[in-house]
């Protein structure tokens, strides 16, 4: 076919057509676009001569483009013509055929459909950065065209096809994904290895978490939980968010992580454990802001007790399935400085879970942040099961997926209810001590008792009551009413504990050989597995010590 007959539509080709059509002639030229000759002489002097567009011919200036480009016509789009580079490109391609045996290449590049699509539309459309078996990328555009007659009427329509290689700019970008990759790899491995990799396992609770680092590299942040064994069959349950992202955010998590285990081995309330938490949050790093709920729970008094840092709500869902929200007290986010936290607590009888989170799970764009939360409520009303199921369901539920974009972290944990032969396992009893001479003997004896109705081996049973015997004394010595013994068993240990109202920690010392006393607390330290002191939230200190139970 004759390719001088194909004009392209392009846009802006008939405004440019009526802009040479209205604007006047310019002096040095005549109608026709010629140039006199006295003027031609002048321009000679000055300057070679510059053809006008419209003078140049379209196949000289197609063959001169660097780009690919091919022109196809007819509803079969058969091949009209190739330019130069795309027959260096590619080999030299036969006109006239179908461009489905023309050119092999844009099938395996998905390009057959899109050529439908602009005869059809009598639109362009383009695709970006596909690579060639030779392994450059292109970025095609096809660009509808119409074959004009000779009277002047429109012919068949047919399809042009720009190609522009673009291999060095898809290299540079993939060189940039793999680096952003290797950078959220190992965000999310250092993210990881800074979480526990395995849970303590508290005596009086079932616990389960899972962290989903977000889907992008800007996602990876400093979420992290943990469980904490306190002792005295007490436990610490914590969770964070540190805001940020990446590596910086992952680093300053593990520091403050390894700060609260450390608090919490001073067994202190949560409030001051936040305490501490935000002058060090403030010393790592002024502009790091992190928020964060401290919660320790005791199975003797059913309730959860928790202090938070400008952190999301602990729910907590009851044995009949009724889901309660922790609002209160809530302090500003660690690093923020000049404020003083308080604690608070919710019930956490048998049968409940109560579940901490991070704010990937229930914050999204366009969507209130209540809205998230009661969205939660729901879920966990219904979710029943160990607390492995549990957690998974309600991440399912928010519709967490692995493009998420924030990271999530979630701990759940359950206080059972235990019955039957369980229940043996796990026992109370507790002696308010009046004081005077007549305390530790029947603080021996009720101990003995105690311990013989719970089947304790005549080993364990000695030294529980000796063990009984020495606190009960430091405690008639130096502390002072009231006083109360509390002895619990559970399926690992057996737990003694004594409580008065001075709040003076006895601490381990050595005993010189004349001294009267001083001993108490090196004998229990060393016949206990382990021992532990802490102030009481009402004045006042709690003094324990643990043995562990041989194994059945």
């Amino acid at each position: 076919m004759n390719f001088t007959r194909w004009s392209a539509r392009l846009p802006g080709t008939q405004r440019r057509a009526a802009a040479r059509t209205d604007t006047p002639l310019s002096p040095d030229r005549r109608p026709d676009g010629s140039v006199p000759a006295a003027r031609a002489e002048q321009l000679t002097d000055e300057a070679p001569p510059v053809p006008a567009v419209d003078d140049l011919p379209v196949r000289d200036v197609l063959d001169r483009v660097p780009a690919l480009v091919a022109l196809v016509h007819g509803p079969d789009h058969r091949l009209a013509y190739v330019n130069d580079a795309y027959v260096t490109a590619f080999g030299t391609r036969p006109l006239g055929e179908p461009v489905r045996d023309a050119l092999p290449e844009l099938d395996a590049l998905g390009l057959f459909p899109l050529l439908d699509q602009v005869q059809r539309s009598g639109r362009p459309r383009t695709l970006k950065s596909r690579k060639t078996p030779d392994g450059r990328s292109y970025t095609f555009t096809c660009t509808p065209v119409t074959e004009t007659g000779s009277g002047g009427d429109r012919g068949d329509r047919g399809v042009l096809v720009f190609a522009t290689d673009v291999t060095d700019h898809a290299e540079a970008a993939a060189r940039l994904r793999a680096s952003e990759r290797r950078q959220r790899e190992t965000a999310v491995t250092l993210q990881r290895s800074l979480l526990p990799q395995e849970l303590e396992e508290p005596d009086d609770l079932r616990v389960a978490a899972t962290y989903h680092p977000g889907g992008t590299e800007a996602a990876v942040g400093g979420d992290w939980y943990d469980v904490i064994t306190l002792g005295g069959g007490r436990t610490a349950l914590v969770i964070g968010d540190v805001m940020g992202r990446g590596v910086r955010a992952a680093a300053v998590m593990g520091q403050l992580r390894t700060a609260v285990r450390a608090y919490a081995r001073l067994d202190l309330p949560p409030h001051e454990v936040l305490q501490l938490l935000d002058g060090l949050a403030t010393e790592i790093d002024a502009n790091q802001i992190a928020t964060c709920v401290y919660a320790i729970h005791d199975p003797n008094e059913g309730r959860l007790v928790y202090a938070s840092a400008g952190h999301l709500p602990i729910l907590v869902r009851d044995e009949k399935g009724t889901v309660q929200r922790a609002d209160e007290p809530t302090g500003p986010p660690l690093g923020t400085g000049g404020w003083i936290h308080s604690s608070g607590s919710i019930a956490l009888s048998p049968g409940s879970t109560a579940v901490l989170y991070t704010d990937g799970l229930v914050e999204r764009r366009n969507e209130d942040l209540d809205e998230g939360i009661a969205a939660l409520e729901r879920a966990l009303s219904g979710a029943t099961g160990t607390p492995q199921v549990v957690c998974d369901r309600l991440v399912r539920s928010a519709g967490v997926t692995p493009d998420h974009d924030d990271d999530v972290a979630v701990l759940v944990l359950q206080h059972p209810a235990r019955k039957g032969a369980e229940a043996e396992l796990f026992r109370n009893a507790a002696l308010e001590l009046l004081g005077g001479v007549e305390a530790a003997p029947r603080a021996r004896a009720f101990a003995s008792g105690v311990l013989t109705s719970w089947r304790f081996p005549t080993e364990l049973h000695d030294l529980g009551v000796l063990a009984t015997s020495e606190l009960v004394a430091n405690s008639l010595q130096h502390g002072t009413p009231p006083m109360r013994l509390r002895l619990r068993r559970t399926d690992r240990r057996l737990i003694i504990e004594v409580t008065d109202g001075d709040d003076h920690l006895p601490r381990r010392r050595r005993a010189e050989p004349g001294d009267e006393s001083g001993r108490g607390i090196a004998i229990v330290a060393t016949i206990a597995s382990t021992w532990g002191s802490r102030r009481t939230p009402g004045g006042g200190k709690a003094v324990w010590c643990e043995f562990v139970l041989p194994k059945q």
